[in-house]
């Protein structure tokens, strides 16, 4: 949806280190046409005296304002100035939000994450990428697994150091790190010494974070032994992830061990817990609601199948919801929404969910109209329960909707005496549901 009234003559151009020189000719013919020229103040102090533009440099913040700027120069042939690639975690993509696809031209630049590749001779298509810019850091955890290389887009000098740390808690010490700076600049001593930054990227660059570009550079170490000095402001970390000894394997597939959690015995076990996510299908973009969360597990492990979904957690003891921040952090997930609160009532306003997991208080008046009532034509209900009065429930609103009802029994060997024998887990019944589209 458009919200502003930028005319056509809108174009944001990709520009990297290398300033004028590195632009490609379209880049080059677009500001030298251009009437007003919005970027960065190093960006616009890279573009050469014989443009004739008026330049303008971003406010701050940035993003409230930037539907005004764009509507003030309607009608102007206007250049947007962003790092690298202007659709790679950009200025770009938020631009084509505002005014549509086809009233933006953008003509993007090598990023970042090029450029790191290039350095490294490591192929894009193999390559993770987190930005810890105005995101928080342990969305690393979710990528930990030995083999991966992972490129982090760092928030400020501190972020090796914190990349660093975290890794050696996660177990992944002995994992390569190296910091590269000052990429698009001349080649300069790479070293491994010295460390200063160079090109920036994403919307923290757009937010007028800008550092002078020296040489570039790079420095190595590994994560456990990590003793480099912070730098400059902005640079970018490789991760070759290795584990270490004591490191778990954390797989993003559904079903994680139960001691992954902290909890109080508020937890839908291992087995239901991936007999649900099949049922409740996470695709991109979708949102859940997890009613019930105790321990927060099934939220997680909904965020951790597919990056792009999100996820509400609604739990009403004040002291599980903290439980739910930390394991949401501790698997890479501190996206996670959690609003304290007893549902039905914690429900109104929040957005409308795609998919609902209900693990409990299925005897609560109200509560799983509330949840049928608010879920998208389309979308996923999941139930679980583990009592008689639970398991009619079920089979009433089974019996009128539709959908299938599943009796899961698990039964894991455990130590009798001086010998092993089977023991059973609580019984749980399941309805899985799809609501009709009409």
């Amino acid at each position: 949806m458009t919200t502003t009234s930028a005319g056509a003559g809108l174009t944001v151009v990709g520009i990297g280190a290398d300033g004028w020189s590195g632009l490609a000719d379209a880049g080059r013919r677009a500001l030298r046409a251009a009437e007003v020229v919005l970027g960065g103040r190093r960006q616009l102090d890279l573009l050469p005296d014989e443009l004739s533009a008026r330049r303008e440099s971003w406010p701050s913040p940035l993003l409230p304002a930037l539907p005004g700027l764009l509507d003030a120069h309607a009608g102007r042939r206007l250049c947007v100035l962003a790092s690298g690639d202007p659709m790679w975690f950009g200025i770009g993509a938020r631009i084509v939000e505002l005014v549509g696809p086809d009233r933006v031209t953008v003509l993007p630049h090598p990023s970042s994450i090029s450029l790191a590749c290039a350095r490294l001779g490591w192929p894009v298509e193999r390559v993770s990428v987190v930005s810890a810019v105005g995101r928080d850091l342990a969305r690393v955890r979710r990528l930990l697994a030995p083999g991966r290389r992972i490129l982090v887009l760092s928030a400020d000098a501190s972020t090796p150091a914190a990349l660093a740390a975290l890794l050696t808690d996660a177990g992944y010490g002995p994992s390569a790190m190296t910091v590269l700076d000052s990429l698009g600049s001349a080649p300069g001593d790479r070293s491994g010494q010295a460390h200063g930054f160079g090109q920036a990227h994403g919307i923290g660059q757009a937010h007028g974070i800008d550092q002078a570009h020296g040489p570039e550079r790079r420095w190595d170490g590994t994560a456990e032994d990590w003793a480099h000095p912070p730098g400059a402001s902005l640079n970018v970390v490789a991760v070759r992830a290795v584990a270490g000894p004591v490191a778990v394997l954390r797989s993003t597939v559904p079903g994680l061990p139960d001691d992954a959690y902290e909890h109080d015995g508020a937890l839908t076990k291992r087995e239901a817990r991936a007999l649900a996510l099949a049922r409740l299908a996470p695709a991109p973009d979708e949102l859940l609601w997890d009613v019930g969360a105790g321990s927060g597990s099934i939220g997680i492990e909904w965020l951790r199948a597919e990056p792009t979904c999100r996820a509400v957690a609604v739990e009403a003891r004040t002291d599980r919801a903290g439980r739910i921040v930390a394991n949401a952090s501790a698997l890479g997930v501190p996206e996670l929404r959690v609003v304290v609160g007893r549902a039905p009532e914690a429900l109104a306003g929040l957005p409308a969910p795609n998919a609902v997991f209900v693990g409990g208080g299925l005897a609560t008046e109200g509560l799983l109209d509330a949840c049928w009532a608010a879920l998208a034509p389309g979308g996923r209900l999941v139930a679980h329960a583990v009592t008689i009065e639970g398991e009619h429930e079920l089979t009433i609103r089974a019996a009128r909707l539709g959908g299938d009802l599943t009796r899961l029994g698990v039964e894991r060997a455990a130590p009798l005496g001086g010998f092993t024998a089977w023991q059973p887990a609580r019984a749980l019944v399941q309805w899985a549901v799809t609501k009709p589209c009409r």
